[in-house]
């Protein structure tokens, strides 16, 4: 009915033996992992505004930033201790500060939009944010727990749909996969705020939905080549998935490349970490989750081969001949 697709990144009858890496897979995997976690507890991640509370004030200057001027202008009004960052273009400027308690929160906001302006006449401000230090802490209790309800949501997903093994492969693929987001947000420096959240929480539900498909022509394949090496059967399974894992991630990754490139400084970090993900998450498919799934279903394979090599009872008993009766004795 319909013609054949004009792009195809595999042939459609490729065979390439997948499982043969599947130890070099894992040990850079957990190795990847164990550094990401180091990474964690030491630098570890560079917080946003939502989660360290402060507050963020983004100018655009008429020229070129001058940071000594506007640093002086804010002292001689009592705002001390104030950052500054250029992001951008060489006018665009950043200014952290602390958080105060929340009642001087919106006033110290307003004193500082109003200082660059007079301090910069053309100054044109872009942002100005602010969120306390009890609301920082309650966004990032919520984050945290965002995270940990959706691997739950997802293992009771996959052990309803599959068995226990695809559940198990899968979660820890996906802490894993977790685990080097963390270190990739470490050692880039992008702030982990509720939009890395959203980004982590985007880039779960895309991973899982790619192991998903490799899982379902597993479990289709076992129904159809019961006597099968499992090796062989997961090999098979990841190669007749192979066009669809390789041009879904590629959409997703082409969809993502331009934010990171020109989305500013909100969603380019968003964007880079999107990017990031979708190659982790693919690649984690093949070369983690299904090794995985061997090594978790390899025990009750050879208890299943052994079973359906064992001659069934009725054959391994001995065939008793009854003895001639006299009416056939000659």
């Amino acid at each position: 009915m319909f013609g054949r697709p004009l792009l195809r990144f595999v042939r459609k009858d490729t065979h390439i033996n997948f499982m043969r890496g599947r130890f070099m897979g894992l040990i850079v995997s957990a190795v990847l992992s164990i550094a990401s976690l180091v990474l964690f507890f030491h630098p570890g991640l560079t917080l946003g505004l939502d989660f360290r509370g402060g507050i963020v004030v983004e100018a655009q200057t008429p020229g070129p930033a001058d940071f000594a001027k506007i640093r002086a202008a804010l002292a001689e009004h009592g705002v001390s201790h104030a950052s500054f960052q250029s992001f951008g273009a060489a006018n665009d400027v950043l200014i952290r500060l602390d958080a105060g308690s929340e009642q001087d929160t919106q006033a110290i906001v307003d004193k500082v939009r109003h200082t660059v302006a007079e301090s910069l006449p053309g100054t044109t401000i872009l942002r100005a944010d602010a969120v306390g230090a009890s609301v920082s802490a309650e966004l990032f209790r919520n984050g945290m727990l965002a995270l940990a309800l959706s691997l739950a949501m997802i293992l009771g997903y996959i052990w309803f749909r599959f068995e226990w093994e695809f559940a198990l492969s899968a979660v820890i693929t996906l802490i894993l996969d977790l685990t080097k987001t963390v270190g990739f947000l470490v050692l880039t420096g992008f702030e982990f705020d509720l939009v890395m959240v959203a980004a982590i929480l985007t880039i779960l539900g895309y991973s899982t939905n790619d192991k998903v498909v490799v899982y379902d022509r597993v479990r289709e394949n076992l129904r159809k080549y019961r006597t099968m090496p499992l090796i062989d059967l997961i090999n098979l399974s990841i190669n007749e998935t192979l066009n669809r894992t390789l041009g879904t991630s590629s959409t997703v990754f082409l969809a993502s490349l331009p934010l990171a490139l020109w989305g500013g400084a909100t969603l380019s970090g968003f964007a880079w970490t999107m990017l990031f993900g979708i190659v982790v998450g693919t690649s984690s498919s093949i070369f983690i989750a299904a090794p995985l799934l061997l090594f978790m279903g390899h025990g009750r394979t050879k208890r299943g081969a052994k079973r359906a090599k064992a001659p069934p009872p009725s054959a391994s008993r001995p065939t008793t001949i009854p003895p001639p009766t006299k009416h056939g004795a000659v």
